[in-house]
């Protein structure tokens, strides 16, 4: 038997690469190991093409008995946390460091060959220059320094059997598309109401993917046959964050302003808004380091693609057109 083997398969990335896997007949079963349950597959959790399976990959993992095609069947590695801030320190590490050991275990048992691990940009820390898959790693945040020793741990399992393994390490930038949880669709939304307020002028480049686009670049590199393929995920060209803004108004038909507001200035309001918030006993998404983030740049450039030949279908406006046609229930 063909498996497929999802760690943190409940979430975002992973239900867009589960669907395409089944639409592609891609394995005989797959196999959903999460903390939260799986939506959206009845049919198949009913018929039996998708095991679900209640795991916290804190802990060691407990191994079906299976008869599988070893060679051909892959484990994808997409739990994490990686809410920045949202989380205490230790909580990265517990869960993305001890979870990539204890997922290497569960290869080990079974004697699988394939593990697909998706990363973050997060190893690469802060530069004012492009980041390619060849420049070093300067991590600065828990969760970029658990992500890179994840990927250090998943490379340990490699080299110990480099023939006949084989590891997939995606570094994806910010991914967004179809119910997005995440910065774009804030951004958006917050256009939309004209509240979005630019930081600085503009002009920086802030690294994105289309989840359209990230799972077609998993397929892709899932055919090549080198043993190890670590590559960056962002589309290719990327605009900046003020063309970005521009782009929504247009394609979504946009008409409130949108302020530009120097850095520090908002910085400074976060720190307030988040001190008052915290008064009250109450959480807010306008925190200091988020603005701070916002406000820097991530000029990543997915140069194993561009050298590979991979097809870049969705630029910022496409991808705001192809996600409007099929899910316009996002924008009402």
């Amino acid at each position: 038997m063909k498996a497929a083997f999802l760690f943190g398969g409940s979430g975002y990335i992973a239900k867009f690469l589960l669907k395409k896997l089944i639409e592609e007949n891609e394995f005989d079963r797959y196999y959903v190991y999460d903390i939260k349950n799986l939506k959206g597959f009845k049919k198949e959790l009913k018929n039996g093409t998708i095991s679900f399976i209640h795991t916290d990959v804190r802990k060691s993992i407990q191994v079906p008995k299976l008869e599988l095609d070893t060679k051909k069947s892959w484990i994808y590695n997409f739990a994490a946390v990686h809410r920045e801030p949202g989380h205490q320190l230790h909580e990265y590490f517990d869960t993305n460091v001890n979870g990539a050991k204890n997922i290497n275990a569960f290869a080990e048992s079974l004697g699988i060959s394939n593990i697909f691990f998706t990363s973050s940009i997060a190893p690469y820390g802060r530069s004012l220059h492009q980041r390619t898959e060849l420049s070093e790693l300067y991590p600065e945040t828990p969760y970029g320094i658990s992500k890179g020793m994840a990927e250090l741990i998943h490379q340990n399992w490699l080299n110990i059997d480099e023939k006949s393994r084989r590891l997939v390490i995606v570094r994806p930038s910010v991914i967004y598309g179809p119910e997005d949880p995440g910065n774009v669709f804030r951004m958006i939304k917050a256009l939309k109401k004209g509240t979005f307020i630019i930081p600085g002028n503009g002009e920086i480049t802030k690294a994105y993917g289309y989840v359209y686009g990230l799972i077609e670049s998993i397929s892709f590199t899932m055919k090549k046959k080198a043993s190890l393929i670590v590559y960056n995920y962002a589309e290719n060209p990327i605009v900046s964050l003020k063309e970005m803004t521009k782009e929504v108004k247009k394609e979504l038909g946009y008409s409130k302003p949108t302020l530009q507001v120097p850095l520090n200035v908002l910085a400074f309001i976060a720190f307030f808004v988040q001190m008052i918030f915290k008064t009250i006993g109450k959480t807010s998404d306008i925190h200091p380091v988020r603005v701070k983030k916002a406000g820097f740049p991530t000029n990543i450039k997915p140069k194993y693609l561009i050298d590979n030949g991979f097809q870049f279908k969705y630029n910022f406006k496409a991808s705001l057109k192809h996600w409007k046609e099929i899910s316009p229930s996002d924008f009402k």
